[in-house]
């Protein structure tokens, strides 16, 4: 037991007369301590409840740092992704020796067939090919999608019809056929420019014209769906209190737009965010197997995955590690993607 103080107020007349008694309390452990939380807050512990999504938000971290990693173990020389070793090949020079692609224990995951590099250290350093474009490609997806929807929600009128008909416009277009018919024309122009700039010339040879090209596709057919979902939540949130506090205040446009609105509409921006790394990762190999993206000897999840599948029958092993790799990363972040959105909205349920 311990002691604590209870107030009693009474109201004898028209005076207010405190009085205070010392009563005993019950023990620690029955006092219940209540605390706010704030929305993120409740978002976090209803994400961390959910042990599907820890497990797959644990594993995407763990794939984002071994893609961060693998460009440095590169120029330490502990991976080796462009060493041949043609001796580790059958006599027909295609096929790796051994068991399972040639697995050992300095390769752990085999060697290509045909070239002999290490399939391990080529998959690292694809995952940090795959993921700069999607994350690129993600980023200005939902930068182009947040403002224009923004924009257009929050001013109404003659912006947002025009808003609007460059969604259509953009959503009308056939998106593999413009990727195929510009391929061309738009990446040597890119490479030709590229090397225009004083101290750039080493990257007009390399595929960043091929990965700038992937990436713009990726972002100029992407941002409609983020635009139309972003303008349905301005749509509700200009009528509220604080906007029209912040007009009487003198605020100007941009800060209406950046400072008041956009913060209001995170959590669907960010669920989005989830949902298109792996959805761009997906479409970056779809664009090898079209023959556009990143080519070799540069190794990304989609030209090694389009690669393999000439040596389905010599090398069974060089098809499924890649393929089970490409699934598992867009299952991972797709799964964290659906954890986000459940946690930020209490009344959805999986």
């Amino acid at each position: 037991m311990r002691h604590g103080y209870e107030v009693k107020m009474t109201i004898p007349g028209s005076e207010l007369e405190v009085h205070e008694t010392e009563t005993p309390v019950e023990d620690d452990d029955a006092v219940v301590k209540v605390a706010g939380r704030s929305p993120t807050q409740l978002a976090i512990a209803r994400f961390r409840a959910d042990k599907l999504s820890m497990i797959s938000f644990v594993l995407s971290v763990l794939i984002i740092l071994a893609a961060i990693l693998a460009p440095f173990l590169v120029a330490f020389g502990v991976l080796h992704p462009n060493d041949l070793h043609q001796e580790l090949l059958s006599d027909d020079g295609v096929a790796p020796e051994g068991r399972f692609g040639g697995v050992s224990w300095d390769h752990p995951f085999g060697v290509d067939p045909g070239t002999g590099r290490d399939l391990l250290s080529r998959l690292m350093l694809a995952i940090t090919s795959s993921l700069s474009i999607a994350l690129t490609g993600t980023i200005l997806t939902v930068i182009i999608g947040a403002v224009l929807g923004i924009v257009a929600g929050f001013s109404g009128g003659f912006v947002d019809a025009v808003v609007g008909r460059i969604i259509d416009l953009t959503l009308s277009f056939p998106q593999t056929m413009m990727l195929l018919a510009l391929a061309g024309p738009v990446v040597l122009m890119l490479r030709r420019d590229v090397s225009d700039f004083p101290g750039l010339g080493f990257l007009a040879g390399a595929d960043l014209s091929n990965g700038l090209f992937v990436i713009a596709i990726l972002a100029v057919f992407g941002w409609p769906p983020v635009a139309r979902v972003v303008r349905g939540q301005v749509l509700s949130i200009r009528e509220r209190e604080f906007i029209e506090a912040a007009r009487l205040l003198g605020a100007s446009r941009p800060r209406l737009y950046f400072k008041e609105v956009l913060p209001n509409v995170w959590a669907p921006v960010l669920v989005y965010v989830t949902l298109l790394v792996p959805a761009y990762i997906s479409a970056e190999a779809a664009f090898n197997f079209l023959g556009v993206g990143i080519k070799p000897p540069t190794p990304t999840l989609g030209n090694i995955l389009a690669d393999s599948v000439s040596y389905t029958s010599a090398d069974p092993t060089y098809f499924f590690l890649p393929g089970a790799l490409l699934a598992l990363i867009v299952v991972v972040f797709n799964l964290v993607g659906d954890g986000a959105r459940d946690a930020l909205d209490p009344k959805s349920h999986r």
